[in-house]
């Protein structure tokens, strides 16, 4: 299937890449991130990262339950590469994952967003090589691991409880489905 929106060709940040067909609007919701649906435990049986050098997998990490592998059944959107200053974000609604311009794209432009894997107490400099980042952006972080930790579940739910009681106001609105998300596992 083409994609009106951009083209896959190859790229200097990684492999192959996803490059604008035309100038794209902010806001445009580009294209979906499919795949097949497997549990965590599946993709970690699948894809061992201790035993190989160069990590390279197209797994989405949705949330707890749901991972997709667009190595099996995915599209064209498994070639957006990362960027630690992107021009897209990965959207989780529902539990599907789209891929929309964050800002204007320009015509030729190479399409990207944040992949944010997960960053925990236990991540080490030794994790943060083996992703390493090759973006190029005077933004970089030098790795595609969130530069944000996420604590454990129990730890996590103090600290928010915690910030709810500081800040008097913790607004909730039930018309914010969208919510912005990272690549990996």
């Amino acid at each position: 299937m083409i994609n009106n929106y951009f083209v896959v060709r190859s790229s200097g940040v990684h492999g192959k890449g996803a490059f604008a067909r035309k100038n794209i609007r902010k806001g445009t919701r580009l294209v979906e991130y499919i795949g097949e649906n497997i549990s965590a435990e599946e993709s970690d049986r699948r894809y061992d990262d201790t035993g190989v050098k160069n990590h390279h997998t197209f797994l989405f990490s949705v949330d707890k339950r749901k991972v997709i592998d667009a190595t099996f059944g995915g599209n064209e959107s498994r070639f957006i590469n990362h960027s630690c200053d992107p021009n897209c974000d990965a959207i989780i609604e529902k539990r599907r994952v789209y891929i929309e311009a964050n800002r204007t794209i320009r015509k030729g432009e190479e399409l990207a967003y944040d992949y944010n894997y997960e960053r925990t107490p236990k991540t080490t400099n030794a994790d943060e090589r083996m992703y390493k980042c090759l973006c190029g952006s005077p933004e970089c972080r030098g790795t595609i691991v969130s530069a944000k930790v996420t604590m454990p579940k129990k730890k996590a739910a103090k600290k928010a409880k915690s910030k709810k009681k500081v800040a008097g106001k913790n607004k909730r609105t039930k018309a914010k489905t969208k919510k912005k998300a990272g690549r990996g596992r």
